[in-house]
């Protein structure tokens, strides 16, 4: 695919991936007529229709014609299991794909990123670039903002099961919290979703779509980037290729080439490219460039446990509903702009709270579903009446790395979270799973429940808990940290405060990978925000000008 573009193949800026950030950039950097920008996209066109069905993402999740099919290396913390963890490969990215819910994150996540040394990162500078991304429908104080791309809406499809569950959470202690994203995120409550009158709202259709009539913009489809160019210590352009085999095209960059591929893509590029840690570099026969150690390292995940409950013949759930007659009646309503189970996001209600008593803030992220999953069988649900709640830590300390396996960037590279390796996360994880075993216990909603299913009432101490969360547990796709952001002084940092990859010109790194350390929140809401940020920063515009323009 390929719109209107300039008779020569180069431009000002050369983006790589057309996911969140690059929409994003793409969208803010040809707000002036006079830059030109080239978009390259692995991926084809986002016709799936089942990309703009919420509900479609349990069929695009394992369809590879929109996909990166990603697995983890195994490791005795998985059971010796690769998991898959699977990335947008389509217009928009992930955010083509995912659960559609926007979570920020707290505070002190950014306050700690500019405690590094990154300076302007703290929440009070980054506060303004969230405003600017979303257009809060619904409740929402100062914090919120009305008037950006992606709508975020609240939950319109409430199950019996889901009220219990919140009630039950409140009984134990746990306040209910309207708004997770105003700055103070403990409690519990319904998620906030990029979904807009039932239909998925990606960063494709909230900040590229309208961005494609301008002139000034090149969007090419299809086009894996497999090298970048250089002039010395200088990016000016990037190779790419249609097919495997296929001849190789290139495209130049006059001032800068950014790389929006994602936090597996990203590093892999800079590797085969000649940026990175020498002794890789060397073992795939690649000159270098410059050496970066950091680069796919300080690779991060949350890894998450989920238990099923057997509920109680009565109130149908998702389980039920979604089929037969039932499912047509629901399809009916989606059709009629009503609330419907095929507008609704994966995970229902969250709660964000403590895995220990006497902590300050929330270390925990749950999910509640009116619906349970085939054990080994992702996303086909089980064919009895079944719930399902799970718990991952908001700041995993375990690192791990993707390294590409060789220069033939169809070829999968390397990617090993090293998930529950280090003690503190094994510690927070049992925290999380005897919490959740609290709330699916609660009195409020035991007149729904069965059974536990998953992992079974027998399994009970720390070292069963820890062996099934072993055996069953599971990623989050939250992936960041291969291209940390840190100061010069940092030899182990890729890019600088400005997202320029130390000790090169002309090459900047915006998406996930650029994230110092997990924030306490799935991880679309923060790349938007980087994405809104950098593009101030690529076009000079001074800070005060994001908050003036939130």
């Amino acid at each position: 695919m390929m719109n209107k573009r300039p008779a020569a193949d180069s431009f000002d800026y050369v983006i790589v991936g057309a996911g969140a950030a690059g929409s994003v950039l793409a969208n803010r950097l040809t707000e002036d007529p006079g830059t030109t920008v080239c978009l390259l996209e692995a991926g084809p066109p986002d016709r799936n229709p089942y990309i703009h069905i919420p509900a479609g993402f349990i069929k695009t999740l394992f369809d590879p014609s929109c996909t990166w099919q990603f697995k983890t290396e195994p490791t005795e913390n998985t059971g010796g299991r690769r998991i898959a963890t699977t990335q947008g490969r389509t217009l928009g990215g992930s955010s083509s794909i995912n659960g559609m819910v926007y979570n920020r994150g707290q505070p002190a996540d950014f306050d700690n990123w500019a405690q590094r040394g990154n300076r302007g990162w703290g929440y009070a500078d980054v506060l303004p670039y969230f405003r600017r991304s979303e257009r809060r429908i619904g409740f929402g104080e100062t914090a919120r903002g009305r008037e950006g791309g992606i709508p975020v809406t609240d939950m319109d499809w409430i199950h019996p099961l889901s009220e219990a569950f919140i009630a039950g959470c409140v009984g134990l202690g746990i306040p209910r919290n309207p708004d997770y994203n105003s700055g103070d995120q403990a409690g519990v409550g319904y998620f906030q979703r990029a979904i807009l009158r039932g239909r998925r709202i990606s960063a494709a259709r909230a900040f590229l779509k309208p961005a494609l009539s301008r002139p000034n913009l090149d969007l090419r489809t299809n086009a894996r980037a497999s090298m970048l160019l250089f002039e010395g210590k200088r990016a000016v352009g990037v190779r790419y290729l249609h097919r495997r085999g296929g001849p190789a095209r290139e495209v130049r960059a006059r001032r800068e080439v950014i790389l929006s591929s994602g936090t597996v893509n990203t590093a892999r590029l800079l590797q085969v490219s000649g940026i990175g840690p020498a002794a890789l570099l060397a073992r795939l026969g690649v000159p270098v460039v410059h050496e970066v150690r950091g680069v796919g390292e300080n690779f991060r995940d949350h890894y998450a446990s989920r238990m099923v409950m057997r509920a109680r013949p009565g109130v149908p759930t998702l389980n039920e509903i979604s089929r037969g007659l039932r499912l047509g009646a629901q399809i009916a309503r989606w059709g009629l702009g009503r609330p419907s189970i095929l507008a609704t996001a994966p995970s229902h209600v969250h709660v964000f709270w403590k895995s220990f008593e006497g902590l300050d803030a929330p270390d925990l992220q749950c999910v509640f579903t009116p619906g349970s999953y085939r054990e080994g069988r992702a996303y086909i649900l089980d064919d009895y009446p079944g719930m399902t709640a799970g718990a991952w830590q908001h700041r995993p300390e375990s690192t791990g790395w993707v390294r590409a396996r060789s220069t033939d960037v169809f070829e999968d590279p390397e990617i090993q979270p090293n998930y529950l390796s280090d003690p503190m996360d094994r510690r927070v994880h049992l925290g999380g799973m005897r919490l959740v075993r609290r709330m699916l216990g609660t009195p409020e909603l035991a007149p729904y429940v069965e059974r536990e299913t998953l992992p079974g009432p027998e399994v009970q101490s720390d070292d069963e808990l820890l062996d099934f969360a072993r055996r069953n547990g599971s990623t989050t796709y939250h992936l960041i940290g291969t291209a940390r952001m840190g100061p010069a002084s940092d030899p182990t940092a890729v890019v600088d405060d400005e997202l320029r990859v130390h000790g090169m010109q002309g090459l900047r790194v915006v998406d996930a990978s650029i994230m110092p350390n997990m924030p306490s929140a799935n991880t679309y809401a923060t790349t938007l925000m980087i994405a809104e940020k950098s593009a101030d920063r690529i076009r000079g515009r001074a800070p005060a000008e994001a908050v003036a323009a939130a």
